[in-house]
């Protein structure tokens, strides 16, 4: 078992990664100033129901304010915005020097420092499972230009130069593997096999995660890092994410993948990411401005 005290808390509510007319589409019936960062709320919540830490917790800034208009700079949306903050989630990783890193988001783009600092960390002998119903494997240009379509992009180092450079290490495409993946633009997938990743669907998962676990032995590999998007749980079953995407897998399916990660490596690094509370929005909706609340 890791000891709690080598493990770094990252509280990271960064939001601006997710593309504006995606929050917008998926998340209609929310203003869309709270919808876009709801994922700061979510951060909160996921902090909130987590064990208390006896280890560093450490906070990345993140500029709270939806601005007016939204640009979108050599085909990542808010480019400025994310280059800034990722610089700022490596600093604050640098200064505790993990050896573990939990990550609290949140859009998917909060795992591109950590897992990048343990890639450096750790070389070849990291492997990286990513758990949710998407790929991540935008490129700027593509039809979503959000941060968190591109995370993958640039942990296998493709993508934008700008954000490349900025990351102390990256993965080779073989030691990734995509878990649960179900939904996707026909634009990036073909990235996927064009660049050797793994991927498992659902289904490949149903009976448990042997077959993953196989991989990951395959690749000679002692650690591991662990994206999970809370939307690769079947939103029949409860809907966690932005979207709704049925058809993925049970939260008992996702415990024990998580558990059979734990058992067949050192898992350096974990990420929880894409939570959107949506009874809390309407909650902080509903006491919005009411009297003595500010």
């Amino acid at each position: 078992m890791s000891d709690p005290e080598q493990t770094l808390r990252l509280l990271w509510p960064q939001w601006q990664g997710a593309s504006l007319p995606v929050v917008a589409e998926l998340l209609p019936e929310v203003p869309i100033e709270a919808a876009r960062t709801g994922y700061a709320v979510g951060t909160a919540v996921l902090q909130a129901v987590l064990p208390s830490h006896p280890g560093t917790t450490a906070r990345v800034p993140v500029e709270p304010t939806v601005p007016d208009e939204v640009t979108v700079v050599d085909g990542v949306e808010s480019k400025d915005v994310v280059l800034r903050q990722l610089s700022a989630g490596l600093a604050t990783i640098g200064e505790h020097d993990p050896a573990r890193i939990l990550t609290l988001g949140g859009e998917c783009s909060v795992s591109v420092a950590p897992f990048a600092s343990l890639a450096a960390r750790y070389g070849d002998d990291l492997a990286l499972v990513w758990i949710d119903a998407h790929p991540d494997v935008g490129l700027p240009g593509s039809e979503n230009a959000g941060h968190h379509a591109m995370a993958v992009s640039l942990l296998t180092g493709h993508g934008d130069p700008d954000l490349l450079a900025a990351l102390p290490g990256r993965l080779d495409p073989s030691r990734v593997a995509l878990a649960g993946l179900h939904s996707w633009d026909e634009g990036d997938i073909g990235n996927v096999s064009a660049w050797g990743i793994t991927s498992f669907s659902p289904q490949d998962l149903r009976d448990g995660a042997g077959e993953l676990v196989a991989w990951l032995r395959s690749t000679g590999c002692s650690r591991v890092a662990v994206h999970l998007d809370v939307d690769v749980v079947d939103s029949d079953e409860v809907v966690l994410g932005l979207g709704m995407e049925p058809g993925g897998m049970r939260i008992d399916e996702v415990r024990a993948l998580l558990a059979a990660l734990d058992d067949a490596a050192d898992v350096v690094g974990l990420t929880v990411a894409e939570f959107i509370p949506r009874q809390v929005l309407f909650l902080q909706r509903l006491l919005d401005g009411a009297p003595l609340t500010r």
